[in-house]
C-alpha cells in the first residue's frame, strides 16, 4: 500500500466503554476488545449479586471477560431505596423486577449500541443468576447460552445458609409465597424449553450456594433436556470482590479463575460462528 492509498484508507474511531441509565437501570457496558477475532452483534447481559461485586462497575471490574468480541452490558440489579430488613421481600421485588426489565434492557442497549439483532448471552452471579434463571423460564429474550455463578435456584435454602450466619428468619405467609414463586429448581423444564447452553460455576468454599446445590442444579437441568450444560467448582467462597464490594477494584484470584471460565464458554457459545455450527447442526438432524 502507498502512502496516498495510507492518508485516504479511513481511520476507525476507537470504541468505548459506556455508563449510564436504562428506564431507571444503571448500566456499564463493555466494548468488544478480543484481540483474535472481529467485533460480533451478539451482546451478554450481566447481573450481579447481594455480596460482592454489589454494584454493576464493581461487576465490570471482576469479570471483564475481555477477550470477548461482543459487548458486555452489566445492570444494576438492587432496588434504590431498599434494605435487607426483609431479605426474601427484597430478593423477590429485585429478581422479578429484572427479569421483567430484560426485554426493554436488550431493546435500548442495541438502539444505544448499534446493535442489529444477534445472540444474547446472561451471566448471573447469585441473586442475579436468580434473575437469569427466572428470565430464561419466562422467556423473556431468546437466550443462546448462560453462565451461572453460585445460582441461587431454592430461595428457602439461601434463606437456611443466612440463618446459620444470621440467626432466625421471620418466615411470614407473604414471604413463603415468595419463596415458592421463585424456587427455580422446579421450573426446570421451562427453562430448558428453549435448550440455552449452560454453565454453572460454584465455589467448594462457598457457605450460601454450596458446591453440592450447584451440581443438584446441573443434574436437574440436564435431565429436564438441556443438551449442553457443564458445572465446575473453584476453590473459592461466594464474594467475587472484597468487601464492601460497591467500588470497581481489582479483581479476585477467584474472580480471575471465573472469568476466564466464563469468556471461554461464550467464545464456544456465543459468538457467530458457534451460532451457525448449531443452525447447521439442527438442519441436519
Amino acid at each position: 500500500m502507498t502512502g496516498d492509498e495510507q492518508a485516504r484508507r479511513p481511520v476507525e474511531e476507537p470504541v468505548w466503554p459506556r455508563s449510564g441509565s436504562l428506564g431507571g437501570v444503571p448500566f456499564v457496558a463493555l466494548p468488544p476488545t478480543a484481540v483474535d477475532a472481529p467485533a460480533q452483534d451478539g451482546l451478554i447481559v450481566c447481573w450481579h449479586a447481594f455480596e460482592p461485586p454489589r454494584t454493576e462497575a464493581a461487576m465490570a471490574a471482576a469479570l471483564p471477560m475481555t477477550g470477548m468480541p461482543v459487548w458486555r452490558v452489566y445492570l444494576g440489579l438492587r432496588l434504590p431505596g431498599r434494605t435487607e430488613n426483609d431479605y426474601l421481600e427484597l430478593l423477590g421485588a429485585t429478581v422479578e423486577r429484572a427479569a421483567a426489565g430484560l426485554a426493554d434492557a436488550v431493546a435500548g442497549l442495541r438502539e444505544l449500541l448499534g446493535l442489529p439483532d444477534g445472540e444474547v448471552g446472561l451471566v448471573g452471579h447469585g441473586e442475579g443468576a436468580m434473575a437469569a434463571l427466572l428470565a430464561m423460564a419466562e422467556r423473556r429474550v431468546p437466550v443462546s447460552a448462560a453462565a451461572l455463578i453460585a445460582p441461587m435456584a431454592r430461595p428457602a435454602r439461601v434463606v437456611e445458609a443466612r440463618e446459620r450466619r444470621l440467626g432466625p428468619y421471620p418466615w411470614t405467609p407473604q414471604t413463603r409465597a415468595v419463596a415458592e414463586r421463585l424456587d427455580l429448581a422446579a421450573r426446570v423444564a421451562e427453562i430448558a424449553e428453549a435448550d440455552p447452553r449452560m454453565l454453572l460455576v460454584g465455589g467448594a468454599s462457598d457457605l450460601l450456594v454450596p458446591a453440592e446445590e450447584v451440581q443438584e442444579l446441573h443434574g436437574l437441568l440436564t435431565g429436564a433436556g438441556i443438551s449442553r450444560a457443564e458445572a465446575v467448582t473453584f476453590r473459592m467462597g461466594h464474594a467475587l470482590a472484597a468487601e464492601p464490594g460497591l467500588e470497581p477494584k481489582p479483581p479476585l484470584a477467584a474472580a480471575v479463575s471465573v472469568d476466564a471460565a466464563l469468556t471461554d464458554w461464550f467464545r464456544r457459545h456465543l459468538t457467530a460462528g458457534s451460532g451457525a455450527s448449531r443452525m447447521m447442526a439442527g438442519q441436519a438432524g
